[in-house]
């Protein structure tokens, strides 16, 4: 099996993460930092707002079970691209809409989901299209971080909404429990 990798960055990346976990074909999911200029940021550091990152989950997936073009219909169905650096509670250039691409055939269905997408919002959909530059991890207690985690509040009112929403929309897509 051949994996292919994809970066999405839509608020905090809990959600994010968990979201893409229910997926058939999704081998790993990885939280981490991507988009700006520091190196080996840490996530205080990212917070701050002055590194340039976002929070992001980079997804390790099969394209025979799981396309790449599914993957960015679930990223999108889990935000609103319409709202420019935040999601819900977090706001901050972390937490802002955002593909990394890994290579132009990605660029180029990122580019024509989101020119598509905008038609379906009043808003505009500001979702930030980049190259991947470099992905760094996050620390490890950010790993995994809803299924550690269910019962925190932050979760329970974030991210659970998230991971319901995919079950309930991309049946056809979940893994066999």
């Amino acid at each position: 099996m051949a994996t292919e990798t994809a970066t999405f960055g839509g608020g905090c990346f809990w959600c994010t993460e968990a979201a893409m976990k229910e997926l058939d074909g999704v081998e790993r999911v990885t939280s981490g930092y991507a988009g700006g200029h520091a190196e080996n940021p840490t996530y205080r550091e990212v917070c701050s707002g002055e590194t340039g990152h976002a929070e992001v989950v980079q997804v390790a997936y099969d394209p025979d079970v799981v396309s790449y073009d599914e993957l960015l219909e679930v990223f999108f169905a889990t935000h609103d691209p319409t709202q420019r650096n935040r999601q819900g509670p977090d706001v901050g250039t972390q937490y802002r809409s955002i593909v990394l691409y890994h290579d132009d055939e990605q660029r180029r269905r990122a580019e024509a989901y989101v020119a598509a997408l905008d038609s379906e919002y009043e808003d505009d959909v500001v979702t930030e299209l980049e190259p991947l530059e470099t992905f760094w991890e996050a620390e490890e207690y950010h790993q995994d971080y809803f299924e550690k985690n269910p019962n925190d509040a932050y979760c329970q009112m974030h991210a659970r909404p998230k991971v319901e929403k995919v079950r309930q929309k991309f049946q056809t897509l979940l893994k066999e429990t």
